[in-house]
């Protein structure tokens, strides 16, 4: 039993968003052609969804963007220009990615106080959302990631997936990272934890066979 998980594809940080990643668009059509030609059990895609005066956001603390806090539960926050402020055009996911009705949404970062990288826990760890039931509901074993963006929610999501017992790949050319030096390192601590690396050609084949 399988899951495609979809991070993030929003239009913040997409292509001219508040919160752009570079190349960003490149990804839609590797994921539409998964999406077109494999058959998975659960396709699930995460949302930030974020309220106003978030933690994450540099105009809530006065800062720059890419300065950074020290949080309450004592880790290191990093700041962001707003971004995926819930029920604005940002925050809406990228009409040129194929989504169906029966796929989850999967709200997060709803919490003023705590950001959430990770599609299945709040940063802090203190506060999970409903994905991991939803896929130990549904039998799943294999846990197929891509999205935006490699070196913050996608790594965080990869890691939490293979803590959780799930068989993890990470899918390459579906998602891109914000900086090269941060993208080499999620990488490294992905191959560490054991996450399987491929990409959608490869993945289209073996679904195929």
């Amino acid at each position: 039993m399988s899951c495609l998980l979809i991070i993030d594809v929003q239009n913040d940080f997409m292509k001219d968003g508040s919160l752009e990643v570079q190349n960003a668009n490149d990804i839609l059509k590797p994921i539409n052609d998964i999406r077109n030609n494999c058959s998975f059990d659960l396709v699930a895609l995460s949302k930030d969804w974020h309220p106003e005066n978030h933690i994450s956001f540099a105009s809530t603390h006065n800062k720059k963007p890419f300065d950074s806090i020290t949080t309450k539960s004592n880790y290191i926050q990093i700041l962001f220009p707003d971004h995926c402020i819930q029920n604005t055009k940002g925050s809406e996911i990228n009409k040129d990615l194929i989504v169906k009705d029966k796929d989850i949404i999967i709200n997060k970062g709803m919490d003023k106080e705590v950001d959430s990288y990770s599609a299945f826990y709040d940063n802090d760890k203190k506060t999970k959302t409903a994905l991991e039931d939803i896929l130990k509901k549904h039998s799943i074993v294999n846990v197929y990631i891509c999205g935006l963006a490699t070196d913050f929610c996608v790594l965080a999501s990869c890691l939490d997936s293979v803590n959780s017992g799930f068989k993890t790949y990470f899918i390459e050319d579906c998602s891109k990272g914000v900086s090269n030096n941060g993208v080499d390192q999620s990488l490294q601590k992905m191959k560490d934890n054991g996450i399987i690396f491929i990409n959608s050609l490869d993945l289209i084949q073996n679904k195929k066979n």
